[in-house]
Parts: C-alpha cells; structure tokens; sequence
C-alpha cells in the first residue's frame, strides 16, 4: 500500500478530477491519493466523482489557509 499526494491548488474542481482520473493507472489496490484543492466545487466536485466510480472517500480537512485535502482509498 502506498500514500500519494496530488497537489491541484489553483485548478478548477473539474480539473481536479480529471487529474485524480489520470492518476488512476498509478494507483493500486489499497493506496491513498491525498488530493489537495482550493476551488469553489473542489470537495463536491471529488465526492461526485468517488461516488461515481465507487471509491472510498476517507477523509476530508483543511491543509492551510483555504485548501481541503482529500483522502481517496483505491
């Protein structure tokens, strides 16, 4: 199992997804990807997206002034 960070500060929440989208082929069974983010739609533009493609979202909270962080399970 590994712990991955994607750093998506300063992007739209949609590209955020298509980034976590693209970082799937990295990603095995039981990693992390901590998803970082500061759009408007960040945190329910990744809810959407996990509850779509039925991955578990682990966590969400604030890393600094106006970034939420995200913890994806794969």
């Amino acid at each position: 199992m590994s712990f991955q960070i994607l750093d998506t500060v300063g992007q739209k929440g949609y590209k955020s997804v298509t980034r976590i989208a693209l970082a799937i082929p990295d990603m095995r069974r039981g990693d992390i990807l901590e998803v970082w983010g500061d759009a408007p739609t960040f945190e329910r533009d990744v809810r959407t997206w996990c509850n779509h493609v039925r991955k578990p979202l682990l966590s969400v909270g604030q890393n600094g002034l106006n970034v939420t962080k995200i913890q994806i399970q794969f």
